[in-house]
């Protein structure tokens, strides 16, 4: 969901918002920075314990299914065990994950990864990656399946909606090489933050920036057949949807709260793939219904889509790579979106070790 709906946060998170908990009462509060914390009933249970140090998590969005061992971990005392008490925000600008986390108002972040390269490359914010929370991509080139868009090649003298970013453009471009066609044969169409509702509208033939696991099952659930492809399949590199993001302060001098908050996850993320109903309850309980009220259906889709996803074969929950991290570094290169050279090094952490 990272670039679709964010218009909405600046106006709605001036609100105070209050929902029911599973266990009792949940409140949604303002914290300093702007943002908005939830206190779970599983959170609440921990206030007595004043030795539970805080770890303060800045989402990508509102509560969604992928957020879910999140709130289990915190529902079923993980993070107490660990000796922290996970403070979940959402962010009032896009970018909060990551500059609340490089300026040291929270310990953790959830962002994305080629974001994370440039801003560590073209402006030396001092942060990275702590594990990948996403095993590969969610994003997708989206389309009504009347519009027969099966690939590249099939967006010749179409239109093609997306939120006016650069790296939006730069996939675009990718494929449309990739595939051999003409890059001047497709029209760029910024909708902002309207992705769906401008191919359903008729605005656009297809869009960027749509996420798998979120847009398509709620489309269909709306009635509408979609047809969907990757970039990854056509020159775009591989890429990790969302990471975990902290600071270098973080890293140098408290990693041992990081891997306490890795571990619980962990363990949240075991109790989500057992059993994803389970969770997903847990997750409705603390759902923002004001401002992104979820459907049961859509998000239980989404856990289906999500699961293969949030591991490797390689590795367990976590897990990243060096290789993936210098591929999209040489691509962003070869796109002029670095302006200075960066090695994976200077964006990965481990931990655990």
């Amino acid at each position: 969901m990272k670039k679709i709906l964010v218009t909405i946060l600046c106006g709605a998170m001036l609100l105070s918002m209050t929902a029911c908990g599973q266990n009792g009462t949940k409140e949604t509060k303002k914290t300093a920075d702007g943002t908005e914390s939830m206190e779970t009933a599983g959170a609440a249970a921990e206030e007595g314990n004043s030795e539970l140090k805080e770890v303060n998590v800045v989402l990508d969005w509102y509560p969604n299914a992928v957020h879910a061992f999140i709130y289990d971990a915190i529902e079923k005392g993980y993070y107490a065990e660990e000796g922290i008490k996970v403070n979940v925000q959402f962010p009032s600008n896009t970018n909060d994950a990551m500059s609340l986390t490089a300026a040291g108002k929270a310990e953790v972040g959830i962002y994305y990864l080629p974001d994370v390269i440039m801003a560590r490359a073209n402006q030396n914010v001092p942060i990275r990656c702590i594990g990948a929370l996403t095993q590969s991509d969610l994003n997708i080139i989206l389309s009504l399946k009347e519009k027969n868009i099966n690939g590249p090649e099939d967006l010749a003298g179409k239109t093609i909606g997306y939120s006016g970013t650069e790296l939006s453009e730069a996939m675009i471009r990718t494929m449309m090489e990739t595939a051999g066609v003409p890059t001047d044969s497709v029209t760029l169409v910024d909708v902002g933050f309207d992705l769906m509702s401008s191919m359903t509208t008729g605005q656009v033939d297809a869009t960027i920036g749509c996420m798998v696991n979120h847009e398509v099952p709620q489309m269909e659930k709306e009635g509408f057949e979609v047809s969907y492809f990757y970039p990854q399949e056509y020159g775009v590199p591989k890429s990790y949807e969302l990471i975990f993001v902290t600071s270098d302060d973080m890293i140098n001098n408290d990693a041992d709260t990081l891997a306490a908050f890795m571990r619980a996850s962990a363990r949240g993320f075991e109790d989500m793939k057992a059993d994803p109903e389970a969770a997903l309850d847990i997750l409705l309980a603390n759902q923002n219904a004001e401002n992104f009220p979820l459907d049961k259906d859509v998000e239980m889709r989404s856990m289906e889509v999500l699961m293969p996803v949030l591991t490797s074969s390689e590795g367990g929950f976590g897990a990243q790579e060096a290789s993936v991290w210098q591929e999209n570094i040489d691509w962003l290169k070869e796109e002029g979106l670095l302006k200075n050279d960066i090695t994976p090094e200077e964006l990965m952490a481990d931990v655990l070790n």
